[in-house]
């Protein structure tokens, strides 16, 4: 039997909200290993043109992506909910190997076990290069602060 990860489904707005600050929270720290345990032992995902299925493959995707997107931030936001699936909006930033700065923005829409774990996600992305000077994501520290704006307070 696998782990429960509450909130469980279904959901209302309260614990989408909190199971979208978990998440955020959760990439925010770069473990790989870890991450991988908010999601189902056969959990697939789409994310951009990458299909991925499994924890091991989530483990080995997240390792490469933390190599090379340098100095990641990432801010999630609700978007909708419904019993076992909630819809998120995102953006974050990163640096390449070169130093150039990036805010990507994108949409998730997950759905969930009985458990609270992730089964399903499908992740859209884009890529906009910015200059470091635009960087708007400057939290110190692995986990944004309860006091620092949401994407809707940034305008983004």
């Amino acid at each position: 039997m696998e782990n429960s990860r509450p909130p469980l489904p279904p959901f209302d707005e309260d614990s989408a909200k909190i199971k979208v600050r978990a998440a955020e929270n959760g990439w925010n720290n770069k473990d790989p290993e870890k991450v991988s345990m908010a999601y189902s032992a056969d959990s697939s995902w789409r994310n951009r043109s990458n299909f991925i299925n499994g924890r091991s493959e989530i483990v080995d995707f997240l390792t490469n992506k933390w190599a090379t997107e340098l100095d990641y931030k990432l801010i999630k936001e609700l978007w909708a909910f419904s019993n076992n699936r909630i819809a998120v909006r995102f953006a974050y930033e990163y640096r390449n190997a070169n130093n150039q700065w990036f805010r990507a923005y994108g949409n998730e829409n997950w759905e969930f076990d009985e458990f609270g774990l992730m089964r399903e996600r499908h992740a859209c992305i884009n890529d906009l290069p910015i200059e470091e000077k635009d960087r708007l994501f400057t939290w110190q520290g692995a986990v944004r602060p309860d006091d620092f704006p949401s994407l809707s307070d940034l305008g983004l």
